[in-house]
């Protein structure tokens, strides 16, 4: 069965070859001009035949670029769904990159894809990518790897305390655990706002602070984040996320308390 990547570098290459014969096509006009311009008969003759021959090739190679796509819409549609994420991954790997499946999501750190099947689409974190050739996509999330994210811990921090304190009342009754369930909440109590930050976000930010700080708020608060062992036993309102190397974090909680410094 055809590939996604085989499909694109066919298409690919039968497209450019289009494109030089059109190339062509134009060169062999220009010659066509110039021996007209000039009142050479043999330069005429000469020309026009070429001409007639890069447009033949020309032609050929527009009917082939135009039907190489090897797949129907339908078909699209079913293979994208079933198989894209084996071959993106297996893409990825040829090119060092770690992507690990996880509940119906692909994780590339720090980047979370949601395939879309019925666009042929992947949206990487918030963003809908459609450039979905395995070996461009993969490339795009080296870059992000290597690149900032506009993503601001030391902001996803202030916003947590902010919840935080206004669920325990003050800011002086700090230390008591939390469960990051109510904090999400809270943060997503607006309509709509779950769609455009799902758990899935949530659990990445909080991997994110997690392993590169702050671990301080800017009036000197600690936060300390739970593991899910705190949650003994349930699997209700734990937060996972799969980090660097694959290593699985999960979070169940979070608590403030004073700097001692």
């Amino acid at each position: 069965m055809t590939s996604f990547e085989q499909a694109f570098s066919d298409t690919e290459r039968a497209a450019e070859a289009a494109r030089k014969s059109a190339v062509n096509v134009a060169s062999q006009a220009k010659a066509l001009v110039k021996a007209a311009q000039g009142g050479n008969v043999a330069g005429i003759k000469r020309g026009q035949e070429k001409l007639n021959e890069a447009l033949s090739v020309l032609r050929q190679d527009v009917a082939n670029a135009g039907s190489i796509w090897p797949f129907t819409e339908e078909k699209e549609t079913r293979l994208f769904g079933e198989g894209y994420a084996a071959e993106l991954r297996s893409v990825a790997a040829e090119k060092g990159l770690d992507i690990y499946e996880r509940d119906k999501l692909l994780v590339s750190y720090p980047s979370i894809l949601r395939l879309l099947p019925e666009e042929c689409a992947v949206r990487v974190d918030r963003k809908k990518v459609s450039t979905v050739r395995p070996s461009h996509l993969v490339d795009l999330l080296l870059k992000n790897q290597r690149k900032s994210s506009g993503f601001s811990p030391q902001r996803f921090l202030e916003t947590l305390y902010f919840v935080y304190t206004d669920i325990v009342n003050r800011p002086s009754n700090l230390l008591a655990d939390v469960p990051l369930i109510r904090i999400y909440k809270l943060m997503t109590a607006l309509p709509g706002a779950v769609r455009n930050y799902d758990p899935n976000d949530f659990a990445r930010d909080l991997y994110i602070l997690d392993s590169e700080g702050p671990p301080h708020t800017k009036n000197g608060a600690t936060v300390s984040l739970l593991p899910a062992d705190a949650a003994r036993g349930r699997s209700s309102g734990v937060f996972s996320f799969i980090g660097r190397g694959g290593n699985v974090a999960k979070y169940y909680a979070i608590r403030f308390s004073e700097d001692d410094g």
